[in-house]
């Protein structure tokens, strides 16, 4: 179970920490995103800064669960509001998005498994 926790977590933090990348960096293919979803750019950084968090929280889950947990949940918040960016504007090509939650919904499960839910703390 372990390792199946470790591969999963460290997946999800790695492309959570892309994408945190793309969005404080100012890369082109979350702009893009942003025009086509009505979100003001002007919330890139703020956007960019929760992946980081995310991503980075995610492997200090190894060290302190509750942190790992509260990664995971957050990453899967995030793209549920995603979800509902998309939606809003009848956006359907959803292929990404669903990369993005299943890897995050992945690494809480299998946190979860691993650890339990981490809090309080025993």
């Amino acid at each position: 179970m372990f390792a199946t926790y470790l591969v999963v977590t460290l997946l999800a933090s790695a492309v959570s920490g892309l994408a945190a990348a793309a969005n404080l960096t100012g890369h082109a293919y979350p702009a893009r995103q942003a025009d086509k979803l009505s979100v003001p750019r002007s919330w890139m950084r703020p956007l960019g800064v929760l992946l980081a968090a995310g991503a980075l929280g995610l492997p200090a889950g190894f060290a302190v669960p509750v942190l790992g947990t509260l990664a995971a949940a957050g990453l899967v918040l995030y793209f549920a509001g995603a979800l509902c960016a998309h939606l809003r504007v009848g956006d359907r090509q959803l292929g990404p998005w669903a990369a993005f939650f299943c890897l995050s919904a992945a690494a809480l499960a299998t946190g979860l498994a691993h650890h339990g839910p981490g809090w309080p703390p025993t």
